[in-house]
């Protein structure tokens, strides 16, 4: 169904089997594995700022006024991948389609400018080829616990209320649910007694250019035996991550490559640490990529039956953002 980097998938196996940390990064169809082991994170060009590993190096303050301009791609031309992925739902293809889309920006920020000043969960600067600041996790996995955080469902909080509407919203629910049941089936796989521990929490996202909400939920199970250990496993399993896929997978992947019409490449893969017991990693979304000398942003968001065009279109805008105070 995807194609697969066996020999980099069974390499982690061995090394999280050894408890030899490292971290690793894949791209959305899982046709680029990548390992560092910890000696190897400096001279590869990575900065990385995880809650458990940080190789970052003290920055001054920016002193320069921050200048940010993003040209999204105009309704009519969203439009046309958006109506490919609602004919899809309306045939009963898909009832979720994560649908993104590539935008321009210019700002007189460096990425790695951007890695340093960006506040945000999940950080990485790869290369001077792309930057990341991701406030969503995909899987943790603590003493042979594995837990996952879909987040779906963002809102702007200045209007008055919001977190209530978010939580509220028919089209943001009926997509929350869609998710949590995929990534409760998707652990399955790799995991016994698995059950959502906390339904719709409410997360506060601040950034430069406007703050949101955005709604999460929390799913555990226990590694199966099979599993123990076997990092490569079972990320080979769960990938690529539902919640920027959509439901049912394997038809899903059809839909959003036919519709995208773009190369997602690393974005809305996942990286993660693993320090020799554990694992944290995240959805490589929040994502600036470097082509040649532009600078484009990546973004988008969930498709149900009941999206509206130019609300799609709004989130998708809303999410080109730097969380820069």
């Amino acid at each position: 169904m995807f194609s697969v980097n066996h020999q980099k998938f069974m390499e982690m196996d061995e090394l999280s089997l050894q408890k030899v940390p490292y971290f690793f990064i894949i791209d959305f169809l899982t046709e680029n594995v990548e390992i560092f082991k910890e000696n190897e994170i400096e001279e590869s060009g990575l900065l990385i700022d995880f809650q458990h590993y940080k190789n970052t190096k003290t920055q001054d303050e920016l002193h320069k006024k921050i200048e940010w301009k993003s040209f999204p791609e105009t309704l009519e031309n969203f439009k046309t991948g958006f109506d490919e992925v609602q004919k899809n739902i309306r045939f009963g293809n898909s009832y979720l389609v994560n649908y993104t889309r590539k935008t321009k920006i210019e700002t007189n920020l460096t990425l790695e400018e951007i890695f340093y000043h960006s506040s945000a969960k999940y950080k990485v600067f790869y290369k001077d080829f792309f930057v990341l600041f991701s406030p969503e996790t995909f899987v943790k996995i603590i003493n042979g616990k594995i837990l996952t955080y879909p987040m779906k469902g963002t809102i702007d909080a200045s209007l008055d209320n919001a977190a209530e509407i978010l939580k509220n919203d028919k089209k943001e629910k009926a997509e929350h649910y869609t998710v949590v049941d995929l990534l409760r089936n998707d652990l399955s796989m790799v995991a016994d007694n698995v059950k959502v521990d906390k339904f719709q929490y409410i997360d506060f996202i601040k950034t430069k250019q406007k703050d949101l909400y955005a709604m999460s939920s929390e799913i555990s199970g226990n590694l199966k035996p099979e599993f123990d250990g076997k990092l490569g496993s079972i990320m080979k399993k769960l990938l690529p991550a539902g919640s920027i896929l959509g439901a049912p997978k394997p038809k899903t992947l059809e839909i959003i490559l036919n519709a995208e019409g773009y190369k997602r490449g690393y974005y809305t893969g996942v990286c993660g640490w693993f320090d020799g017991e554990n694992v944290d990693s995240c959805v490589m979304i929040r994502f600036i990529e470097k082509e040649g000398d532009e600078l484009y942003f990546k973004s988008g968001g969930g498709i149900t039956h009941m999206s509206k065009l130019e609300d799609e279109y709004q989130e998708m805008k809303n999410k080109i953002y730097v969380p820069i105070h």
